[in-house]
């Protein structure tokens, strides 16, 4: 079906206008319109939250006033100085909900997974000694954390992991200014070094990167459905450019990303991160263990990952960093976007593998050029979905958690409905899982799916732009 062309009119700035704090800067950086992308491919600057705001996609700080922000503080243990000066110490502000505690006071939770299969999952920390930290001062190494989640079994014997670790999410709640007791952080469907259950056999792999400044944890509510139907996926932390990161005994890296940091370079970060992750599940299939502490990797791990059905997708920045990750590994077969912005000359040079652009309602390429350019020099299977009734936050895990504590997360009914769009959270989220579970079956497994041949009465609020 055609959609007329919207002006330009600035709908952005209405929706800038419309939400406060990083949460009004970051959609500048990570979703394409007319008034941000104009008719051409440019690449702006990727613009970080005003000082004592929240650089976080998606965290709103009320009336404009500064979030605060963690202090610096030593660790454990000794430290490189440039690293550990970066290092946040997490207030107390909320905490992980305990496995089993139901019904707290703001209890935040998201949809079960709809797959099989159980859910396992397992945090890695890496270290790549072959690339300095861009964002950091000095010759440190680059150093990642990333979650497997993947079809699990015996799960009963292994604890149900956080939605974000601990001092990671005090800290992130502070930036957001969530009063302290007003929400509980939920547990996931994952089950922390829970066994790969055998039966589903080799799993293909799709890798996730969050929204420019967000973390790993926002897209859990599409990577454990992913899991539960029979994938691994591998959701990836950007260090020193996302809010807050945690790594093993506590110690939180907040983000040193320079202001006014081109787009194009926070995307080039983000390849390198993808490719050395790939490497580093080349390194489990052959039998190592690249975990810098070396914590057991779960049993059966190495023989179900699948190197040779690798997919990728992304969220608003992390969305526009997939065609540059396939082009720069060819080990990455098919890619998605949910709602980013292209930037860069990637989108010009022609992509033969196949392709989802996924957006918000008021996005598409009608109205986006880098999206209108790539689609254009697509030679693979492409598809542009369009879901009506949602916004650009919709495609994070914020449209389950802002409506259930929207008082916490100082929302009211129009600032929802601003943020998320008028559809409902658990019908965002289900659209979202079924749909990207039917383009990687169809393009990993070659399971063919009927609804990625036009529109479908069981989802009529998904259009295809034609």
């Amino acid at each position: 079906m055609k959609h007329a062309r919207r002006k330009p009119r600035s709908r952005l700035r209405a929706r800038v206008a419309g939400t406060t704090g990083a949460l009004a800067v970051v959609l500048t950086a990570g979703i394409g319109s007319a008034a941000a992308a104009g008719k051409n491919a440019a690449a702006p600057t990727a613009k970080t939250a005003p000082e004592g705001a929240a650089a976080f996609e998606g965290q709103p700080a009320p009336g404009g006033k500064a979030a605060p922000e963690g202090q610096p503080a030593p660790r454990g243990k000794a430290a490189p100085e440039a690293r550990a000066a970066h290092t946040a110490k997490a207030e107390p502000t909320a905490k992980a909900a305990p496995e089993g505690k139901a019904n707290a006071p703001g209890q935040l939770t998201l949809p079960a997974p709809t797959g099989q299969y159980r859910v396992g999952t397992v945090d890695l920390h890496l270290i790549d000694p072959h690339r300095t930290d861009p964002w950091l001062p000095g010759s440190l190494p680059r150093e990642l954390m990333v979650s497997l989640w993947y079809p699990a079994t015996h799960t009963a014997h292994y604890p149900a992991a956080p939605w974000m670790q601990s001092a990671a999410a005090a800290h992130l709640l502070a930036a957001m200014q969530v009063p302290p007791n007003t929400v509980t952080l939920p547990t996931t469907a994952g089950h922390t070094g829970a066994p790969v259950d055998h039966k589903a056999g080799k799993l293909p792999v799709v890798l996730y990167s969050p929204g420019r400044g967000s973390d790993r944890a926002t897209g859990t509510a599409l990577a454990e459905d992913l899991a539960s139907r029979g994938y691994v996926v591998v959701t990836l932390d950007d260090t020193h450019e996302d809010g807050e990161v945690q790594f093993p005994g506590g110690r939180v890296e907040t983000s040193t990303m320079p202001p006014g940091t081109p787009a194009t370079h926070v995307v080039a970060v983000r390849v390198a991160d993808t490719r050395f992750v790939i490497d580093q599940l080349a390194a489990i299939v052959h039998g190592h263990n690249p975990d810098v502490d070396h914590i057991p990797l779960p049993h059966g791990l190495a023989h179900a990952i699948d190197m040779n059905r690798i997919g990728m997708f992304g969220a608003s920045l992390g969305g526009g960093t997939v065609p540059a990750a396939m082009q720069a590994d060819s080990r990455i077969r098919a890619g998605a976007d949910l709602d980013g912005q292209f930037f860069g000359p990637e989108i010009t040079r022609g992509l033969n593998r196949p392709f989802l652009l996924f957006s918000s309602q008021h996005h598409n390429r009608n109205d986006d050029g880098s999206w209108a350019t790539f689609w254009n020099h697509l030679h693979g299977d492409r598809y542009d979905l369009k879901l009506r009734g949602a916004e650009h936050l919709s495609f994070l895990d914020w449209e389950a958690f802002f409506h259930e504590a929207p008082g916490a997360f100082h929302q009211t009914p129009a600032s929802l409905v601003q943020a998320l769009g008028p559809i409902a959270p658990d019908r965002a989220i289900e659209i979202q899982r079924v749909y990207l579970a039917a383009f990687f079956d169809k393009e990993l497994r070659h399971e063919h799916s009927h609804l990625l041949d036009g529109p479908s009465r069981h989802y009529p609020e998904v259009d295809f732009v034609r």
